[in-house]
């Protein structure tokens, strides 16, 4: 599939398996959730009572979300979320094209785990290349997620979907981590 600009369709399919079935509420947080597309995709996933937080530094862009689903709580933060320390345990983070930013992935990723129910996961969309650019610095194969993730501590990286981009040769993927 060539996917020249994300369609909601697209992202829903991207993430779909790694989201729990669970009928109970989530909580998750969208790090670097730009105008949304990720956290509205997750929120058409997501039961009854469920919350999502989207965090970025534009907001702007945070201010622009809308969710189709009017059963999900959304809270908007603006701010740096690699500098963000959370309260409460979560059910699940997204980082939606937004790891390749981190300098210090694997700091990230024990950081989020720390913050992660038994059950919880992070889903991570990326561009599967190890090649830099100025919109990618610190770019995350599948290849060297699943190495991050083992020195972060998970035991689990599952390689969710893979789909065709424009914008680098190697596609994009979306992985889970337990």
């Amino acid at each position: 599939m060539q996917v020249l600009m994300m369609e909601l369709s697209v992202a829903v399919k991207l993430i779909q398996e790694g989201v729990s079935t669970t009928k109970l509420p989530q909580q998750w947080v969208d790090l670097g959730a730009g105008t949304g597309l990720f956290t509205s995709a997750l929120a058409s996933l997501l039961p009854k009572g469920s919350s999502i937080t989207a965090v970025d530094k534009n907001l702007s862009a945070l201010n622009t979300i809308r969710l189709n689903n009017a059963d999900i709580l959304l809270n908007l933060m603006e701010g740096d979320y690699t500098e963000i320390e959370f309260t409460e345990m979560k059910s699940g983070f997204l980082m939606a094209n937004s790891l390749h930013y981190c300098e210090d992935q694997v700091r990230m990723l024990q950081k989020l785990k720390h913050y992660l129910r038994t059950e919880g996961r992070i889903l991570i969309i990326e561009y599967n290349t190890a090649v830099p650019n100025t919109w990618v610095p610190f770019p995350v194969s599948f290849e060297r997620l699943t190495t991050l993730a083992a020195k972060a501590g998970f035991t689990k990286t599952d390689l969710l979907q893979s789909i065709t981009s424009k914008y680098q040769a190697g596609g994009m993927y979306s992985a889970m981590l337990q």
